[in-house]
Formats: structure tokens, C-alpha cells, sequence
């Protein structure tokens, strides 16, 4: 398999073209949301009922009419509960399991290019065999480095440019994680900027319909996997 770079492309291509596969699959797009969020929040509640973090909250919270440093103590106190930790795992573990749900989105905007009907069971692809596996081994390394250099925004952000490319990569090219952010450092280098910015307009979009219209957010918040599509798309080629 190789990969080369075609003439550099317009950011008004690349947001056209994301939009495009985005609007050509909302209900995908709410089949993902009701999926991820019923399962995510059957995990949130199961947990609560067992750890009681939501009680917790709400007793520390009344901290909060004592000053932000009163308060800020206690949330610490209640973040390095055995309880609070082990609700994280969980948590965590449901969105790890969850992350090749985003996979299956790669399949249907490429059946899109090739003319054919994409189908409810495209968006499972990710759980196929063994690749559901390499999928998740994937993300676990990714959550753990984003989880601390988020912490500075800046190399958060620079992470996820890092790796925007290594999911699709990995799904079209079976190239390995290292491969994959090798390939995606070069490319990088050559479209920082349409890189940079289309992230930006992606995680703004993906929120944004929560924010101004609530069930609307579960049209937007997968928005994201359409424009890393569209920036594969646009910067790689594919060739047997």
C-alpha cells in the first residue's frame, strides 16, 4: 500500500466535503448517539448506584458557599476516594469499549464514494474479529497520553493533530499505530494549518448542537469522524 500527497487542497474543500458526509448520514449519525449515550449513561447510572458519586457530589457541593478553596479541597478529598476511582474506571472502560463505533462511520462514507447503500450494521465494522482489539489497544494509548497533555490545552490539541489520521489509517491501510503517526507527522508538517483549523471547527460542531439545541447535539457530537474523513481523503491516496 502507498500514500502520497496530492496538490495541496483549500480548507473550504475539506469543510464542504465533511459537511457533505455528514449531512448524507444524519441517521447514522443518531443511530451512533443513541447508541454511545444509552450505553455510556446504563454504565454512569449502574455506577452511581453502586459507588453513590452522585450523592457525594452533592454533599461536597454544599462546600462551595465556603470559598473555591474550601470547596476545591473537598472535591480533592472526594476525587481520591477507592469509590470516585473505581467510577472512573468504569467509565472509562464503557468509552474505550465504545470507540470502534467511530470506525464503522469510515466504512459508510466510503461506500458513499463508491456508489453503494451503506447499511445500520456498517457502523459494527469496528467490532469485526480481532481488529475490534487493535482498535481499542489503539485508543487506551491515545486516551492515556490525551488525558494528561490535555491538561495544558495546548499539547492536547497538538496530540490530536498527531493523531487524526492513525484510526483511518489503520482501518484502510491495516498500517500499525507507529506507522500510522509516522505517516501523520509528514503530513502534518505539509497542512498544519488546514489540519489545525478543521479540529477546531470539528470539536466546535460537535458540541455546539447541545449547547443551542439540546436533542440536536446528537446530530452534531459525531460530526467529528466526518471531517477526519474528509482530511484523509483530501491528503492521502490510496494505491495497491
Amino acid at each position: 500500500m502507498q500514500n502520497k500527497y496530492p496538490q495541496k487542497p483549500g480548507l473550504d474543500f475539506i469543510l464542504k466535503q465533511a459537511f457533505f458526509y455528514w449531512n448524507k448520514t444524519l441517521i447514522f449519525q443518531l443511530m451512533f448517539s443513541i447508541m454511545y449515550f444509552g450505553i455510556l449513561m446504563t454504565v454512569f447510572f449502574f455506577c452511581d448506584s453502586k459507588y453513590g458519586i452522585m450523592s457525594q457530589y452533592i454533599e461536597t457541593a454544599k462546600y462551595a458557599k465556603d470559598g473555591m478553596q474550601v470547596y476545591t479541597a473537598e472535591i480533592q478529598k472526594m476525587l481520591a476516594t477507592d469509590s470516585f476511582q473505581n467510577f472512573s474506571l468504569w467509565i472509562i472502560g464503557a468509552t474505550i469499549f465504545l470507540y470502534p463505533l467511530n470506525l464503522g462511520f469510515y466504512q459508510i462514507y466510503r461506500k458513499i464514494d463508491l456508489g453503494e447503500k451503506p447499511e445500520l450494521s456498517d457502523l459494527f465494522v469496528g467490532y469485526n474479529g480481532l481488529n475490534f482489539f487493535k482498535y481499542i489497544g489503539y485508543y487506551i494509548f491515545w486516551y492515556f497520553i490525551f488525558a494528561y497533555t490535555i491538561q495544558t490545552v495546548i499539547l492536547g490539541v497538538l496530540w490530536v493533530c498527531l493523531t487524526i489520521f492513525v484510526a483511518p489509517m489503520m482501518f484502510f491501510m491495516n498500517k500499525t499505530i507507529f506507522e500510522a503517526i509516522s505517516l501523520n507527522f509528514k503530513a502534518l508538517k505539509m497542512y498544519f494549518l488546514e489540519i489545525f483549523v478543521c479540529v477546531i471547527v470539528a470539536i466546535f460542531f460537535k458540541y455546539i448542537g447541545f449547547a443551542l439545541f439540546l436533542v440536536g447535539g446528537l446530530f452534531t457530537f459525531p460530526f467529528w469522524n466526518a471531517m477526519i474523513y474528509s482530511l484523509y481523503k483530501t491528503v492521502f491516496s490510496e494505491k495497491n
